[in-house]
């Protein structure tokens, strides 16, 4: 009787925590204006903090991200991702830097994508892969954890704190 009833109390709390969670979409999160801050280290010692400001806008159908960066060091940059929404939880995206597109796949709160760069994209050189995962945490940040590889070798790693 006991664990009969224990096993109910956890489906209701896991019903529950469930009913309450808040729906990851691109489109509902990066629409309008973001803030983060975040850092960039690599195996060869280079380290590079950041912050962006993000600008989203949504149609009905893409998500258009403008990042607008500034680095520890005073450079900044800007990229804009395009997110097409293709169904459920699903998005293919491009940005100025990217090789071809990527394929994004969100379930539950977490959102997960990976891509090509050109990390000097102006000489075509030094082609590194990124393994983003995004998770969409209880107090309304999303934390993006990317590692990066190059010939398949972890050679960097990117944590960026999104918030609202």
């Amino acid at each position: 009787m006991i664990k009969l009833a224990a096993a109910l109390l956890g489906l209701s709390l896991s019903l529950t925590s469930q009913a309450g969670a808040k729906e990851f979409t691109f489109e509902s999160y990066f629409a309008g204006k973001t803030k983060a801050v975040g850092s960039f280290s690599a195996i060869n010692g280079v380290k590079r903090k950041f912050s962006v400001d993000l600008t989203g806008t949504w149609d009905g159908r893409m998500l258009t991200l403008r990042e607008d960066f500034v680095f520890d060091d005073g450079t900044r940059d800007r990229k804009t991702w395009r997110f097409v929404k293709t169904g459920p939880g699903r998005y293919s995206g491009t940005r100025e830097d990217v090789i071809g597109e990527t394929k994004v796949t969100i379930e539950g709160d977490t959102a997960k994508f990976t891509y090509l760069v050109y990390l000097d994209s102006a000489k075509q050189a030094n082609k590194v892969r990124f393994y983003d995962t995004m998770v969409l945490r209880k107090d309304g940040t999303v934390l993006n954890t990317a590692w990066v590889t190059k010939f398949g070798l972890p050679v960097a790693k990117t944590t960026v704190e999104f918030s609202r």
